[in-house]
């Protein structure tokens, strides 16, 4: 994903992979629940098969390679869709009767580079030690490409009479799509094979704490991209004679006043409900600082600057965020600079008014040797997805049968997912993901130096994700 977050501590395969008698009624309307222990061997197979390709952002078309093969041997027509031929992407349709708008269920192929030299084992083995696989992309995406497909080719081989045509999509570019080889061709180019009532890929999680799933979140809403350039021009000179405007100097003032800029708060019916359910499963010191926000600005600022300085991600969540992340100057040791710039990455809150969000980010630099230059935007502005839907119904009452005693939060990611082009197209799209624990989330995260996951959060995931789709689309 891009970039998500949430996580707790490693349960046994017995506690996570729980075969409930009300996650198989969900499924009943397929005739029949597929036989989860004796699945997991291919579940295992197809993950490791998918952690096994590297498929570094440029080379997605060897997964498809792959997936192609695995679907036509089950007798499932695809189609690829490329605008580079090392970029594909994948399409596959089972066909319902027509009598609800199909369902899509994509997951992007590619995956970060990787520093070998981090890695005490294969990136790309998919070794399998301490009760984790361990490989590149076993969070981010492979976990949901899997469940994906396993769920497709469950369909198939059970014969589930469907109501809506069920869409899968392997797609490409979704890490650092500057080209728009992945969703924004597929969204431009081929919308029609794609298009969909409701979506589901990357962009929740479950959280463990103590042995046992305490929070799902489902991802309902995502922060914009919106990253900007700070450039400060002045004179160039002779290091040895200091100058007054010295674009370093320009820079380095108007980089600590964004840096440190408390942009506004805002509450929207994802944040808002997130909050409002997190309280009522946090210790009471935590509750009432999180009941402060739904306050509202003015009465929230203790809160704020706790989250702010402990719980950096909570506190991004409410608002439009700036963070500086890249600095670019010099050429000699001796030598003032003419121009100096810095990258600044912007993550818009849904709603926000850019161009307005620029102008009081002007009026907090205040210099004018300083220019605010917006760099191209890789995903559209996209509204959250609704909370009171078929959809999001079948996520969250799947969830409690999956998690008993679980809460269901509405989330927002503060990073970004190819959910935003197709919510920005009216397609309700949201967001799921494996369980693992925050100290897992926090040292083996997506992106990371190294990357795995517990293989006890693997099965349970991919139960998750047939029980979602066969509620959603399977003939009542």
């Amino acid at each position: 994903m891009a970039e998500m977050s949430n996580i707790s501590r490693l349960l046994p395969v017995a506690l996570l992979f729980c075969f409930c008698p009300s996650a198989a009624l969900l499924s009943a309307q397929t005739g029949a629940s597929p036989d989860w222990t004796k699945a997991k061997p291919e579940i295992l197979e197809r993950y490791r098969a998918l952690l096994q390709i590297d498929s570094t952002s440029g080379h997605e078309t060897l997964v498809v390679d792959y997936l192609k093969k695995v679907l036509e041997a089950e007798g499932i027509p695809t189609q690829t869709f490329a605008m580079e031929p090392n970029r594909a992407n994948l399409v596959a349709r089972l066909k319902g009767n027509g009598s609800k708008r199909p369902l899509l269920i994509f997951a992007h192929t590619d995956v970060v580079g990787v520093q070998r030299e981090k890695w005490p084992v294969d990136p790309f083995g998919a070794v399998m030690k301490d009760g984790y696989v361990w490989g590149r992309g076993s969070k981010d995406d492979k976990p949901v490409l899997t469940a994906n497909l396993i769920t497709f080719l469950m369909l198939k081989r059970m014969g589930v009479k469907l109501d809506r045509d069920v869409i899968f999509m392997a797609e490409s570019g979704e890490e650092a799509d500057t080209v728009g080889v992945g969703m924004n061709y597929m969204v431009r180019e081929h919308f029609k094979d794609i298009e969909a009532e409701y979506a589901m890929t990357e962009g929740g999680g479950a959280t463990i704490e103590n042995g046992k799933v305490t929070r799902v979140n489902i991802g309902t809403a995502e922060k914009l991209p919106a990253r900007v350039r700070l450039v400060a021009t002045g004179t160039a000179g002779h290091g040895s004679v200091p100058r007054m405007d010295n674009a370093l100097i320009h820079l380095g003032a108007a980089v600590e006043k964004v840096g440190r800029w408390e942009t506004p708060m805002e509450l929207n019916d994802t944040t808002r409900a997130y909050f409002e359910k997190l309280a009522t499963i946090s210790t009471p010191e935590k509750a009432a600082r999180y009941n402060a926000l739904l306050s509202g600005p003015a009465a929230s600022g203790p809160a704020q600057a706790y989250l702010r300085e402990h719980e950096p991600a909570l506190y991004s969540m409410l608002r439009t965020s700036v963070v500086p992340t890249m600095l670019k100057a010099g050429v000699g040791l001796n030598v003032i600079p003419s121009e100096a710039e810095a990258t600044l990455d912007i993550r818009a809150a849904p709603g926000e008014n850019l161009d307005d969000f620029f102008t009081s980010m002007a009026k907090v630099i205040d210099d004018p040797e300083v220019k605010i230059v917006p760099m191209p935007r890789m995903r559209p502005p996209s509204p959250a997805a609704h909370l009171d839907n078929e959809m999001y119904r079948v996520l969250s009452n799947a969830a409690q049968t999956m998690y008993p005693g679980a809460v269901i939060l509405p989330s927002m990611s503060t990073g970004a997912s190819d959910n935003s082009q197709l919510r920005a197209r009216g397609i309700q799209s949201y967001g799921v993901g494996p369980a693992s624990t925050e100290s897992e989330a926090l040292n083996y995260p997506a992106h990371g130096d190294v990357e795995r996951l517990a293989e006890s959060s693997l099965y349970p995931f991919v139960q998750y994700v047939w029980t979602v789709v066969t509620g959603v689309a399977a003939h009542q």
